[in-house]
């Protein structure tokens, strides 16, 4: 095929927007999807539509492609069931407080439910002691009391009166004890007088007295059987008492959770603890508000609080972005509180996790995020595998410490997790975790690219009009419109597409929209957007700015006009982490008498990437086949990069190479206001290469340093054409003509424009003609065989 001489329309695809109904982003509907990944969104409906255990999400892709924003929009238009969304309550447990109890309950009753049971509180807090401090209770309580004491009275005088009869007195002692002492008439004995009566009579007073204690005793046995029975009847007053005053307040909520069999079971609790521990709304000191206040709550009984752990009062899809996924904020955690020196906890001081939150709808986290957390991944893991929220204390598990801690109830788990990360991550998860796939069995994965054509330009038009309407910038107008999608496309790399990098477009409508606001422009034009992408190109470019004054001072060595020998000008990438520029770079080769061998350098002193020395020994190759086909090449050749002090990879600069090994061994001089990029295989064929844009306006910057001549430009391999998004400048120069790019198939076709001979076609014995390029060659080849 001939050699191909690009024109301007080759360079550069302009957009046309010719299905743009409007002049503005200002009439144009905004885009409520992400444009160009339907291949993601239908993975993510999927698995939002699979209800089974293990159909959670794995969104692959780049940051900035819009994974978090495409599946946020689709979340908000889900189609979702509201009776599977649930209030979660944690409430005592009255048998053990150590194991609290949950309670699910239907969207809303939550918070309701908490509310009436602190003003059921409130009410029984001013209530009880007002039931136990009113003339009835007192007079009933007096009347119990009365009725022990006159029993006891009774006993006691029928015990003095049998004693009296004996001679002997009833007497309490200062310790409160009952004691028998003999009577001398009126009198009660002294040890003196006691000691002057007659054995008989002592023996007489010690045989009734043993036998009065006797009856004492029984009587004491007695005494104690009524006090009791007093007791348990002032407790049944009491509890009577206090279930009067209860059932009056809790009659009511009865009825309006009647609906709710676990709210009636604890209502059902909860009045039998209060009856048996009325004594808490009793106590005079406010020790029960020292403690509220100690953990920052309510002045109310703690026992009888409902914590309500997760309340979804408008019943609205839980959709929870996690950004910060520690074991806590994910699984929940339970406070503790200080009250006189002393550490304590309960279940009104569990907190919800991010899972909480989340459950019967979607957590979205960050998958680096998740694994560089300490005891985050099994944790999810295992929640994921039991379909249950366990608030096991981290602390606990971690130190193994025998420390009283609560053990809540578990919560039932329905939700669906959806991880975003990089092909990295989601390769070592594969590898390294067999559990991985079974609990992310979708991978949602995202394109970093889209085909551009006159529907898809509409699209992407809408999509730059809804980053506008969100950040309520100034509107595009339709020129503006149509340099964002060219910016795209080069982004791309590519004129038959577009970048979905999304964020890079936000922010270049960001500065875009900030240089229209500082010219008090109206609206954003191309003008505006063409002086943002070069603030941007400012901000990063000082690396280029000082490779390219070494050209302008004459520190790098090139020539863009004239002829050499054996010198042939590449073209090459350079990069930072935010910006990659082109800068030519000058190949010689050198030939001595040898053994047919190519040394390469950059190699052989390790400077040379294995890619770089690859495209070597395939030029080495090409050579054989078409120098050595009947005889060995009797030279050694040398090859290298001028002036290159880092590292070399890639096998682009291989035709460059060739060529300049093909001027050495002919010694025909080649164009030096030319440069070449491109890679070629074993047949001579020209391949594909990346960073043709950066290469091609590289050597047009360098050309404008060292001076321009109408006859300068670039050889490119020709599968190359459809990535040309080139400089308006460069476009420019291109269609007055004073710059070339020649598009080639075949190594040849680039020997022919650097010497303007043709390389030359073997015959069937293996010779070429005298008047080309390698016939020259092959016969200097040959009179040194010689």
């Amino acid at each position: 095929m001939a050699i191909q001489q690009l024109k301007a329309e080759h360079l550069y695809n302009t957009a046309q927007l010719e299905q743009l109904p409007c002049k503005s982003t200002k009439e144009l509907a905004p885009l409520d999807e992400i444009v160009g990944q339907e291949r993601a969104q239908k993975a993510v409906e999927f698995a939002m539509n699979i209800k089974e255990k293990g159909y959670n999400i794995y969104a692959i892709g780049h940051n900035g492609l819009g994974k978090r924003t495409m599946i946020l929009r689709y979340l908000n238009r889900h189609q979702y069931d509201s009776s599977t969304l649930f209030d979660w309550c944690y409430v005592a447990n009255f048998d053990d407080v150590r194991i609290p109890k949950v309670l699910k309950l239907p969207c809303g009753v939550g918070q309701r439910f908490r509310q009436d049971i602190e003003i059921l509180m409130t009410k029984l807090v001013k209530a009880m002691p007002l039931a136990f401090d009113n003339e009835m209770y007192i007079s009933r309580a007096e009347r119990l009391k009365n009725q022990l004491a006159q029993k006891q009275q009774l006993e006691l005088e029928k015990i003095s009166k049998a004693a009296k009869e004996k001679g002997i007195s009833l007497t309490l002692t200062q310790q409160g004890d009952y004691q028998f002492i003999a009577m001398d008439g009126e009198e009660l004995h002294t040890e003196e007088t006691f000691d002057a009566l007659s054995l008989k009579e002592q023996e007489e007073f010690g045989t009734s007295i043993d036998e009065l204690e006797v009856t004492l005793r029984d009587m004491v046995r007695q005494l104690t059987d009524w006090e009791e029975n007093y007791s348990d009847k002032i407790k049944k007053l009491n509890d009577e008492v206090t279930l009067d005053v209860i059932a009056h307040f809790i009659k009511q909520l009865k009825v309006d959770y009647a609906d709710y069999s676990e709210i009636k079971t604890f209502l059902t609790a909860l009045q039998k603890d209060i009856v048996e521990n009325a004594e808490i709304f009793l106590e005079e000191t406010n020790e029960q508000g020292e403690i509220a206040t100690a953990s920052l709550d309510k002045k109310l009984p703690r026992r009888y609080k409902v914590n309500v752990l997760v309340s979804r009062e408008g019943c609205e899809f839980p959709i929870v972005v996690e950004e910060n996924p520690n074991y806590h904020r994910l699984f929940g955690y339970t406070e503790t509180a200080t009250f006189k020196g002393t550490v304590f906890t309960d279940f009104s001081l569990i907190r919800a996790g991010s899972l909480h939150k989340a459950n019967g709808g979607v957590l979205l986290i960050d998958a680096q995020k998740v694994l560089e957390q300490p005891y985050v991944w099994d944790g999810l893991k295992r929640a994921l595998r039991s379909r249950q929220l366990s608030l096991t204390s981290l602390e606990k598990e971690v130190t193994l410490t025998g420390a009283v801690s609560l053990d809540p109830e578990p919560i039932p788990l329905d939700v669906k997790i959806i991880l975003f990360g990089d092909y990295r991550t989601y390769q070592l998860l594969q590898h390294y975790d067999p559990e991985f796939s079974e609990l992310f069995r979708v991978t949602a994965d995202f394109e970093d690219e889209m085909p551009r054509n006159d529907s898809s330009e509409l699209h992407y038009a809408r999509f730059i009009s809804s980053i506008v309407h969100d950040n309520k910038m100034l509107h595009c107008d339709r020129k503006a419109i149509g340099r964002i999608v060219e910016y795209s496309s080069r982004m791309a790399g590519d004129q038959t597409k577009l970048s979905l990098h999304s964020a890079k477009i936000a922010n270049l409508l960001r500065e875009s929209n900030y240089v229209a606001r500082q010219a008090n422009s109206n609206m954003i034009r191309s003008s505006h957007v063409e002086e943002a992408l070069n603030n941007q190109e400012l901000r990063v470019n000082r690396l280029q700015q000082n490779v390219m004054e070494s050209f302008i001072n004459g520190t790098t060595l090139i020539k863009t006009d004239g002829e050499a020998v054996g010198q042939v000008n590449a073209l090459s990438v350079l990069s930072t982490s935010d910006h990659m520029f082109g800068a030519p770079n000058r190949i010689t080769a050198t030939t001595s008498y040898g053994e047919g061998e190519v040394i390469d350098i950059e190699r052989s002193v390790d400077l040379g990437g294995s890619i770089h020395s690859k495209g070597v020994m395939i030029l080495s190759a090409y050579m054989s086949s078409v120098f050595g086909k009947t005889a060995k090449v009797p030279l050694t050749t040398t090859i290298t990069f001028e002036q290159s002090y880092g590292g070399v990879d890639g096998d682009s600069a291989s035709m460059a190479e060739f060529c300049a090994v093909v001027s050495a061994f002919s010694r025909q001089p080649v164009r030096q206001d030319i440069a070449i990029t491109g890679s070629m295989n074993q047949f001579g064929e020209s391949q594909p290469i990346g960073g043709v844009n950066e290469k091609i306006e590289g050597f047009f910057d360098v050309c404008g340093i060292k001076g321009r001549t109408p006859e300068q430009g670039v050889i490119i391999p020709r599968s190359n054409v459809h990535n040309l998004m080139l400089r308006p400048d460069v476009v420019k120069a291109v269609e007055k003509g004073e710059f070339h790019i020649w598009a080639i198939e075949h190594v040849t076709e680039a020997i022919k424009i650097f010497t303007g001979k043709e390389a030359g076609e073997a015959s069937e014995m293996g010779s070429y003609p005298i008047d080309t390029v390698f016939g020259i060659a092959q016969a200097k080849l040959n009179s040194l065989r010689k």
